[in-house]
């Protein structure tokens, strides 16, 4: 049996709005999702989710349509430096290597770590799931993870745009690509 290789695949959902933010806000994170995946034995161990209570911005009615998070939910998760404790602590996010789809959610992580003065919570081992995707099914271009899991053959499980669902779709194409020889 070939040994135990722990990766995390991080989604985020952050505040958002149709058009630009009202005036003062920014785009916060608010629901970060965790899927712990055991590349060795080809599995997902588990789905994890952390409610981030945003400081500097609200939830809009486009950002509920889109995630299903409301003010009032995300109001009852928990600061984002307590996420960022909270992240390294139940998942070793500082040492254990992680993946995103695409670039957006390492970057996020990063404004809003500056901007908070907050320690980044990851560790530099980052693969951008979307690119490796792309490359191994000589795609001209990235495609979003909706689309990815159709090229692979695989269902869509859960809510798309919520942090947990999506990292738990993402392991699974991880995991495709993992089959192919390509991760």
């Amino acid at each position: 049996m070939p040994p135990s290789t722990l990766l995390n695949i991080v989604d985020v959902e952050a505040t958002c709005w149709e058009n630009q933010p009202p005036h003062g806000q920014l785009n916060e994170i608010i629901e970060i999702g965790l899927t712990v995946v055991d590349i060795g034995h080809r599995r997902r161990l588990s789905k994890n989710r952390v409610l981030v209570q945003p400081q500097q911005s609200t939830v809009s009615q486009f950002c509920t349509k889109l995630t299903g998070l409301t003010q009032e939910q995300v109001a009852q998760g928990v600061t984002f430096e307590e996420a960022c404790r909270t992240l390294k602590a139940e998942w070793g996010t500082d040492v254990v290597p992680w993946a995103s789809w695409g670039n957006y959610d390492r970057n996020q992580f990063t404004r809003q770590c500056d901007r908070a003065e907050v320690n980044y919570p990851f560790t530099t081992e980052h693969t951008n799931a979307k690119r490796t995707f792309a490359a191994s099914h000589e795609l001209p271009r990235e495609v979003g993870m909706a689309t990815a899991l159709n090229i692979a053959g695989l269902s869509l499980e859960g809510r798309h745009h919520r942090g947990d669902d999506d990292s738990w779709n993402i392991a699974a194409l991880v995991l495709h690509l993992v089959e192919r020889g390509d991760w």
